[in-house]
């Protein structure tokens, strides 16, 4: 077995830290235990290694059991290919050989049928093109995945005491065909990537891609080349992201962005449209979670493909709601009474934790709430479902803080406070959730990326007993999930000798067969559809349901934080005149008011032409 490669990624980047600084050691932590399990490779691949290995002993003991038993050598082949793949090791057609317990010349030869029937594919090792790797092709990989479900399901058949004929029913009469559309391996490019120094990335230090961190070989063998990444808090992301446009030449091949930053980012020429640079079909947009595929446009183009659709969402502990008698709040009001039967300081306990420490994080919860209660914080167009952002490129929005939906929402703040923690006022991303998971909190506001804290650790109070739901909706307003999460693009000056190179490399990093490995590694984030329908996937967590059904019904909404060049900016001020609001320097009018006027001086509307 591969064992865990104990490099981290951002180390191959000098000065790097080793995790970011805001990155709490314990969620790492999770994750890391996560990945470690009984072997790196099998979690990493589901159950498919597990099966893999015991066809490979059933395979030997058969071989050896009756005397004129011959080896399949394509079958045997055909297992250290897949197996290789999956723990990231190089196989070469000697190794493979040597594995089919065959004569040489007999090996060989079937070793070129498998070649020449697309089950083994050959990737040069060496310029001279003499030498060569060999991987299974994407139709190995598919065949021996649908092989495997129905090896394990005929196993649960035969052998589990549990099993009955209405189970076997079912795998002849449905089960089957769904296997048949589970997500295969990743599958190594036929052609390793050709860029100098590897491949750059720039990221958010956030649990999606500090997974990649136990996925470095996997990615590299797959790519056939260097990965070197490089993460950031969310504020230090962006002001790397920025410098490096200032560059003649850019540091990174691909960059990370948070959703509300396209609009900046197109506008300011940080990023390159990505249908100029490659045929966006192949990225297969249907596939994507709606608002998370147009969150990455501005204008009409896209430029970033998404890399983790995030919504933020209302977690909330089923087992205290059932023994209090409480349903799952669906309003803001039915949320305020939760929070004040479930508030009970005298023993340690807290109705609700949310972003409230002053800046960007209460920022994003004044916007969020403002969406509770119907209102966007720009002018939008009201449209089934929402409101249109399909306009904003054109630069006529106005700011809509200080109306009466706001000062709803502003309220509803302050009521908010009356049921949180004393240190609320200081709690951003990571802090609102970990309370919640040591079970001091007995409902938080927080994105999904942030589950594993309390999923991957069977001893928080939380494992197992965390429901989900859309954020609770004000008077006359609809739910609404808002999706955060981030994209990945290609700076715009990207030096053209290495933009084919970061493409196909933004391909893979961002395809359905990727965001699963993230997803059995400990992440909690998808923008597909196709990976959130996986068998495997929706065993790993009931997040994944929960979400294609808000995204079928229409609450996965990004409007709430427009992609405007100015958001970043309203989003600040947001978060300090709240603040000083939530403090009690200032009544919620004063903060409205305040709030609106600083965000209209930041807007520049374009002149008449």
């Amino acid at each position: 077995m591969a064992k865990k490669n104990p490099s981290n990624l951002t180390n191959s980047v000098p000065d790097a830290p080793r995790r970011p600084a805001r990155e709490p050691a314990a969620l790492m932590n999770a994750l890391d235990a996560h990945a470690q399990g009984p072997t790196h490779a099998a979690l990493a691949t589901g159950d498919l290694l597990r099966i893999l290995t015991f066809l490979e002993d059933c395979s030997t003991e058969l071989d050896t059991a009756i005397e004129l038993q011959d080896p399949s050598p394509v079958f045997r082949m055909a297992l250290q290919a897949i197996k290789a793949h999956l723990e990231a090791r190089v196989m070469t057609p000697t190794s493979l050989i040597a594995a089919s317990n065959v004569p040489y010349a007999t090996a060989n030869r079937r070793l070129k049928e498998m070649i020449e029937a697309g089950l083994i594919e050959q990737r040069p090792r060496t310029k001279t093109g003499k030498s060569f790797s060999m991987h299974p092709s994407d139709k190995l990989l598919e065949q021996w995945s649908q092989a495997s479900a129905r090896v394990r399901r005929l196993a649960e058949i035969h052998f589990s005491r549990h099993s009955s004929r209405e189970e076997a029913r079912d795998y002849y009469f449905g089960g089957s065909y769904m296997t048949a559309h589970a997500i295969p391996p990743l599958q190594v490019l036929p052609d390793p990537l050709k860029v100098a120094g590897g491949v750059r990335v720039l990221v958010h230090g956030d649990p999606t891609f500090m997974v990649m961190e136990n996925l470095k070989r996997q990615f590299e063998q797959v790519i056939g080349t260097q990965i070197h990444q490089r993460a950031f808090s969310i504020d230090r992301l962006r002001d790397e992201a920025l410098r490096n446009a200032e560059r003649s030449a850019s540091r990174y091949d691909i960059i990370a962005l948070d959703l509300p930053w396209i609009g900046e980012f197109a506008d300011k020429g940080v990023l390159m449209p990505l249908d100029a640079v490659m045929d966006v079909a192949r990225l297969d947009p249907a596939d994507f979670h709606t608002a998370g595929w147009t969150a990455a446009h501005w204008g009409g183009r896209p430029y970033g493909v998404p890399a983790q659709t995030t919504p933020e969402l209302l977690f909330y502990r089923r087992d205290l709601f059932a023994e209090a008698g409480l349903e799952p709040p669906a309003t803001t009001d039915q949320l305020l009474a939760a929070a004040h039967e479930m508030h009970d300081p005298q023993r340690g306990r807290y109705g609700i934790g949310w972003n409230a420490a002053r800046g960007t994080a209460l920022g994003h919860t004044v916007l969020m709430t403002m969406a509770d209660f119907g209102q966007p914080v720009l002018d939008l167009p009201e449209v089934a479902g929402g409101f249109d952002t399909g306009g904003l490129a054109r630069r006529d929005y106005r700011v809509t803080i200080d109306t009466d939906k706001g000062l709803r929402a502003a309220e509803f703040l302050m009521e908010l406070l009356r049921y949180s923690p004393p240190d609320i006022l200081s709690m951003s991303w990571y802090e609102r959730v970990r309370p919640y998971a040591a079970g001091r909190i007995a409902m938080a506001y927080g994105y999904t990326l942030l589950a594993p804290y309390f999923e991957l650790d069977p001893s928080s109070p939380a494992h197992g007993q965390t429901g989900y739901l859309p954020h609770p909706h004000g008077p006359g307003a609809a739910n609404v999930a808002p999706v955060g999460g981030y994209v990945m693009g290609i700076p715009a000056n990207l030096a053209p000798e290495r933009v084919a190179a970061a493409v196909e490399a933004l391909r893979v990093f961002t395809s359905p067969e990727a965001q699963k490995l993230y997803v059995q590694n400990g992440s909690r984030t998808n923008p597909r559809y196709s990976v959130g329908a996986d068998a495997e996937v929706r065993r790993a967590s009931p997040i994944f349901e929960a979400v294609d059904a808000m995204s079928w019904r229409d609450e996965l909404q990004f409007w709430p934080r427009p992609p405007v060049p100015e958001i970043t900016g309203i989003i600040q001020i947001c978060g300090e005149e709240f603040h000083d609001m939530l403090r009690g320097l200032i009544p919620p009018r004063a903060a409205l008011r305040q709030a609106q006027e600083r965000a209209e001086a930041l807007i520049e509307h374009p002149g008449p032409s």
